[in-house]
This record gives structure tokens, C-alpha cells and sequence, in this order.
């Protein structure tokens, strides 16, 4: 990633007057000493510009620019390549304090006008705290948070409280998904598709993931076979060689590794779009979180679309009756469904949430950084039950690089 071009790289524009912190709060965000940090106005005098690979985005380029209101001997000059950063920003950061003025106002507006995404960052707050008439006047031009870009005890609160608002504004040719097997598989590669036909399955069709998998793995002229699992045996039998990748529905998946060599890759509908949707990785490490969960923890199991539970409904029955045959105890269960993501999170020890196949993926990684910034670990439907019938690390191997 770091030699990603920068016209590839979500460009992000740091802004304001000087002496307001915006090189402190560059450093707070790439956790290094990019820019120079002085109480002298002026320290920055031409654009500093940082790459860095920053999760779960990807590469950007942080620009960090000369103080708008530069009164120097070099500041029209200094001025006018700020003025020039601002042109290349796909992303502006405007950096104020408490003690705003006209001018800090007069930048964001300007910005604003050039149809910029704008995140408006109150920094020094150990200082003063934004009143509630700063706050409402910059609210109607652009995202704000509240942040001490030197205080070294917040700094991860910071950084997550940035990156979910980042992540509501980022364009969306900058949330870009993983493809879902096209990665993994290529032309002549033979992949086999479990999909039950059970009383969840819609009459007449297909389920979304399924249909997308399929396409997928067509468009990259790659085999692929579909079958459910009373007849998954046999379709081994018939093949002359083995499949490069065995993809299931979670329900099945302890099923078909057990019914799977293990030289065959598999995993399942809910993985891949896990990957898609979200960030893997983390959903991993949710799952593994499972194991260290008491009977006083609470879980909140979260589905994106709003569909009538049915008998044996994967979230609202099997997920709770694997959990607690697992943990040994009926653990505490919230369930929420569609747009309803709650926001006092830090009631939760864990979410585990649905494939996601009903939301964007900027609105899943939002659901992940809200998590994140509670300290609450998350994963994904299929992750979390792979890993809780012991066939977790199979089932994710494929996707690992």
C-alpha cells in the first residue's frame, strides 16, 4: 500500500489557521513526528505530505498545510499553495479551537463551497471545551469531533471518534470492497456452492449472497457446481478432481468440513461477505473473543434486513442454542434488526452480527468503528459459528494472504 500512486489515495486536506495544531494532530493520526510541532507561528511553511495506510479505508495521503491566516513575509505565498492544496483534497479536515473567530468560520465555508467533504476538528480541548453556539455554527457545514491532539491518554479515543467520521463522509469510490471470490479463484478453477433449500430459502430462487457468489466466480471463467448437502457426497464421488474451494451456508458448515478432504479449501456465504462488508480481521478476533464471555457478559446479536423470524431462524434460534451449548450457560441476548444499531454499545461485551448483505459497506464499517470506539468486539454470523464448532482457522485460511 505504500506504493499505491497518489492519485489512487484518498487525499486528505489538513486546514486552518496557524498555531491551531493541525501538525500535532497529523502526528496524533499516523502516530509518527510527520510535521513539526512548535509554538512559533508558522512552523509549516510549504505541504507536508504524509502516505500511510489507514484502516479500514485504505491508502491515503494526509496533506499538511501553511496557517490561513499566515501573516509572514512568505505567507501570501504560503497561502496560495494551501489554497492549491484545497483543489487536490478529496477531504478537508479544518482544525479550530475553542477560541474561534470569523476567520476559522470564513475557512469552512470557503471549503464547503468547493463541495468538499468537511470534518471540522475542535483540537485543545484540555484547554477550553467547545460551547454548544460553536459547535451548532460549524454543524452546518461538516462533521465535528472534539479532540486533544497532545494528550497522549486519549489518543486511540481520538483516532476512532476521526476515523467514524471520516468514514461517513469518504467518497464512495474510496470504500471500495474486496471482490468476494474472484481473488481467490481464477479461470478453470472448479468452486462448489452448498445452498440449502430449507424454509428460509425464497420460493423460486436463489438467496442475494448465493446469486453474487455465483456471478462472481462466472465473470473470472471459473467452474462452478451448486448443490445442497444430501447430495454433497455424491457430487464428490462424481468428480474426476477434487475442487479448488467448497463454499457453505453457515448452517452446514460443520457438515462439510467434516465431509471435506482437508487438502480442499472451504469456507462459507457468511465469510465472504464478512470480508466484503467489513474487515475480516476483526471479525476473527470477535469470535475468538467468544471463549473468554461469563454469564454476567451481554451479547447483542444485530441482522441488517427485517425479516419475520422463522422457525430455527439462524440469529434468533441457532446462534443462541450454539452459544450456550459452547459456553455451557444461556447467555444474555439483545437482538435488534434492519437501521435499528443502537448507540450505548457499552452494554455489550459482544456483537455478533448478520452477513450484511442488505447494507453498504461504508454503513457496516460505521457499525465496526462504533463498536470499536466502546470497546466491544464484533464478528460476523459465519465466523462466529465456524469458530464455535472448532472449524474456524479451515474456514478462514483461504482468504489469508
Amino acid at each position: 500500500m505504500q506504493k499505491t500512486p497518489k492519485s489512487l489515495r484518498l487525499n486528505i486536506g489538513l486546514f486552518g489557521k496557524t498555531n491551531v495544531g493541525k501538525s500535532s494532530f497529523l502526528n496524533m493520526i499516523t502516530g509518527q513526528a510527520t510535521s513539526i510541532v512548535s509554538e512559533i507561528h508558522g512552523t509549516t511553511t510549504d505541504i507536508v505530505e504524509k502516505p500511510m495506510e489507514l484502516l479500514p479505508i485504505g491508502p491515503v495521503l494526509f496533506l499538511d498545510t501553511a496557517g490561513l491566516d499566515d501573516k509572514s513575509d512568505l505567507g501570501e505565498k504560503r497561502i496560495s499553495r494551501t489554497q492549491n492544496a484545497i483543489k487536490r483534497a478529496d477531504i478537508a479536515i479544518i482544525i479550530t479551537t475553542a477560541e474561534y473567530d470569523k476567520t476559522d468560520i470564513e475557512i469552512a465555508k470557503n471549503i464547503a463551497a468547493e463541495n468538499i467533504p468537511l470534518i471540522i476538528v475542535f483540537n485543545k480541548s484540555d484547554i477550553a471545551e467547545p460551547s454548544d453556539k460553536a459547535k451548532s455554527e460549524f454543524e452546518k457545514l461538516g462533521k465535528i469531533i472534539v479532540v486533544s491532539s497532545t494528550d497522549k491518554s486519549k489518543k486511540e479515543q481520538n483516532i476512532v471518534a476521526f476515523k467514524e467520521k471520516l468514514l461517513e463522509i469518504v467518497p464512495d469510490e474510496f470504500i471500495i470492497p474486496p471482490p468476494l471470490l474472484s481473488d481467490v479463484v481464477n479461470a478453470e478453477k472448479h468452486v462448489v456452492l452448498i445452498v440449502p433449500i430449507d424454509i428460509q430459502a425464497p420460493k423460486g430462487r436463489l438467496i442475494l449472497p448465493q446469486v453474487q457468489a455465483i456471478r462472481d466466480i462466472l465473470d473470472v471463467n471459473a467452474v462452478v457446481s451448486i448443490t445442497q448437502e444430501n447430495t454433497y457426497k455424491q457430487l464428490l464421488q462424481n468428480l474426476k478432481t477434487p475442487p479448488d474451494l467448497v463454499v457453505c451456508d453457515s448452517q452446514v458448515v460443520d457438515f462439510t468440513a467434516k465431509n471435506t478432504p482437508e487438502g480442499i479449501n472451504l469456507t462459507t456465504f457468511s465469510i465472504v461477505f464478512a470480508r466484503n462488508k467489513g474487515d475480516l480481521s476483526t471479525f476473527i478476533e470477535g469470535a475468538k473473543a467468544i471463549a473468554k464471555l461469563t454469564s454476567e457478559d451481554k451479547i447483542l446479536i444485530s441482522e441488517a434486513c427485517t425479516h419475520h423470524p422463522l422457525d430455527q431462524d439462524i440469529g434468533r434460534v441457532k446462534i443462541p442454542k450454539i452459544l450456550e451449548k459452547k459456553l455451557g450457560f444461556a447467555p444474555k441476548i439483545d437482538f435488534c434488526a434492519g437501521k435499528d444499531f443502537p448507540l450505548d454499545l457499552q452494554n455489550y461485551s459482544l456483537v455478533i452480527h448478520c452477513g450484511g448483505c442488505m447494507l453498504t459497506r461504508r454503513e457496516m464499517l460505521v457499525r465496526m468503528e462504533q463498536c470499536k470506539q466502546k470497546g466491544v468486539a464484533i464478528t460476523n454470523f459465519g465466523v462466529a459459528i465456524s469458530f464455535l464448532q472448532g472449524v474456524g482457522e479451515r474456514a478462514v485460511k483461504v482468504f489469508e494472504s
